[in-house]
């Protein structure tokens, strides 16, 4: 179980109180802060999914034609609980020269971030324990559970196991792909509580305790909503490059452009590494005496934006 220590309390006590808490475990979250949610009042619901069209044709004179009529099936959305929790020895966060509040926020600043980043590493990967953590089996399905493979994918076709990455490209909203969170949506932290707390030896001692209840689902309304290029790796051949993102793109059908293009900071490098710098319709002309060899970081695709993301792995089995 881990607690704080003592070392813990010393370290941010000699610490510049101005400065205060440099955090290098900080991440963007786009899957959290760019991708549509909703909340619900329940913990689950059911949508209505059109499966298949009437058939709709020409008649002779003097002909009937069969009749024919949609096909639909109900799809159940859950959402599953989600319960980081801050438990820390009174004693200790007391000694804190600030005082064990301010101890303690600097631990829900961790706690929130870590949640964060939990969440989107579930968003890609779903159940993956791998790729998330010990946790992701009691956790929602992700969009490698939810695409159509086959359908609405381009293989890279990458060579080195255990050395591949993603790109997705999703399309959001209530038919598309959204979060959910259960319980009316609420995601934060409770107030401090005192309670009897247990060592590895079932001793009691007394401590702070804090958590975040939530109820987080991911919904993937139509399998046409999302598309992704797999086996992304480092081998000669089988980098990003726009190519692909084409490959990718002439997969959605009409009318059902991607809103988000999400790929990690190698595949964006490899992506920007691909383009050619064209200055004045010359490739190969001086600006100033240098040559110009590398484009901009890529910001775009075909006017969708593109997020870059800590949450796809580099580590990626060329099977996923």
């Amino acid at each position: 179980m881990a607690v704080t220590t003592l070392l813990d309390i010393a370290k941010a006590n000699g610490s510049d109180p101005i400065v205060g808490l440099i955090d290098e475990t900080t991440k963007a979250h786009p899957e959290i802060s760019m991708v549509a949610a909703r909340t619900i009042k329940g913990l689950n619901y059911k949508t209505w999914v059109r499966t298949g069209l009437p058939t709709a044709g020409f008649r002779q004179a003097n002909q009937g034609v069969a009749s024919s009529k949609s096909t639909y099936e109900n799809r159940l959305v859950d959402t599953y609980i989600f319960d980081p929790r801050i438990e820390v020895d009174k004693a200790v966060a007391d000694r804190h020269e600030d005082g064990a509040a301010a101890f303690l926020a600097y631990e829900a600043e961790g706690v929130m971030e870590a949640a964060m980043q939990t969440l989107s590493k579930q968003f890609y990967y779903g159940q993956r324990t791998t790729y998330v953590n010990s946790t992701a089996t009691n956790g929602f399905p992700g969009l490698l559970d939810a695409y159509e493979r086959n359908v609405y994918e381009y293989d890279a076709g990458g060579t080195t196991d255990n050395t591949a990455t993603s790109v997705w490209a999703i399309k959001f909203g209530e038919k598309y792909v959204q979060w959910v969170f259960g319980k009316d949506g609420e995601l934060k932290l409770s107030d401090v509580m005192i309670q009897r707390l247990t060592d590895s030896n079932n001793n009691g001692y007394t401590g702070y305790v804090q958590e975040i209840l939530a109820y987080p689902g991911l919904q993937v309304g139509s399998l046409r909503g999302v598309g992704r290029i797999k086996k992304i790796t480092d081998d000669s051949g089988h980098t990003l490059n726009d190519n692909m993102l084409a490959e990718l793109f002439s997969t959605f059908e009409v009318g059902v452009q991607p809103d988000l293009i999400l790929m990690n900071r190698r595949a964006r490098k490899q992506l920007q590494k691909s383009r050619t710098v064209t200055l004045f319709g010359n490739s190969n002309q001086k600006v100033s005496g240098k040559e110009a060899t590398l484009a901009p970081l890529p910001t775009e695709y075909q006017g969708v934006p593109i997020a870059v993301t800590d949450s796809i792995s580099n580590t990626e089995t060329l099977a996923l």
